[in-house]
């Protein structure tokens, strides 16, 4: 199962956007006190657990209440508004596919990847 990491600051948009050209990068926006968000997260886990281990994909964890202006930085370099819970897919520099709330599935996910590491 591939791990994800924390993002905390704005620089590390720019290092992540930078490795998008390499490989797919996925932001998972998550707040901490929304039941929404916390099924939404579940799902995120869920899918991380059925990935291989040897998964090129870079996957984040962006917790709204304790990195609200890197939320706030990725929403406004990608364009996409801001939601949590929120996946983003990034490839090449640019949002190939996100979605919010109950949109957040094992299944959108792997479809999601599969299409951006093609």
């Amino acid at each position: 199962m591939p791990e994800y990491s924390r993002l905390s600051s704005v620089s590390e948009i720019d290092e992540l956007m930078a490795k998008s050209h390499d490989q797919p990068v996925v932001f998972f926006k998550h707040s901490l006190t929304c039941p929404i968000s916390t099924a939404g997260f579940q799902e995120y886990q869920n899918f991380l657990a059925a990935q291989p281990a040897d998964d090129a994909t870079i996957y984040t964890l962006i917790e709204i209440q304790n990195a609200r202006d890197v939320s706030g930085e990725l929403a406004r370099r990608t364009g996409v508004k801001h939601e949590s819970p929120q996946a983003l897919v990034v490839n090449h520099g640019e949002v190939t596919w996100h979605a919010s709330h109950w949109s957040i599935r094992v299944d959108a996910l792997t479809i999601a990847i599969g299409g951006a590491s093609a």
